[in-house]
């Protein structure tokens, strides 16, 4: 994935964050040097590993060594999985303060209904990344609920393949 990321970094003019799963099995330190000489700004962690949450402590104290390798080097988005495994927004929370405690940057709650945004932003303290898909919350409301950053994920190329499957065979 690193020899990916750095050809992403060359191949563009832009800053690249990269989405790194939950650091693919490294010891943090590795994981930020390797990650750093890639030449990324930023990354994704997420908080699980093989669809089931790690203990956001042992998370926490992950990502603050993550923090302390890579210094103001690396923005470091959190990303939340506990939606996507049926647990509620106090969760969330606690696993979003933990994180940010442990000096990331911003929290991702991936697929955290719109409605719970602004209790996640509130409980969390701090900025606040949020998921959409082109026949979801628009930036526009995201951002007024609190979302600072926002992320498309897959949805995007998933909508792009589904058009081209329905387009193809008018085309033969």
């Amino acid at each position: 994935m690193f020899t990916a990321v750095a050809r992403m970094v060359r191949a563009v003019d832009v800053p690249v964050t990269a989405d790194m799963e939950s650091g693919y099995g490294l010891p943090p330190k590795e994981f930020a040097e390797r990650l750093l000489e890639t030449g990324a700004v930023g990354c994704n962690l997420e908080d699980s590993v093989d669809d089931v949450l790690v203990d956001p402590a042992q998370h926490a104290d992950y990502l603050a060594e993550v923090r302390a390798t890579a210094g103001a080097d690396l923005v470091i988005n959190a990303r939340v999985d506990n939606f996507l495994y049926g647990k509620d927004v106090a969760d969330g929370i606690a696993r979003g303060r933990a994180y940010r405690r442990a000096g990331v940057d911003c929290v991702y709650p991936i697929f955290a209904p719109l409605e719970v945004l602004p209790e996640l932003v509130a409980g969390i303290g701090g900025p606040i990344n949020a998921h959409t898909a082109p026949d979801g919350p628009t930036p526009a409301e995201l951002a007024a609920a609190g979302a600072i950053r926002i992320s498309y994920g897959t949805s995007v190329h998933k909508q792009m393949m589904e058009t081209l499957r329905q387009l193809l065979p008018s085309l033969a």
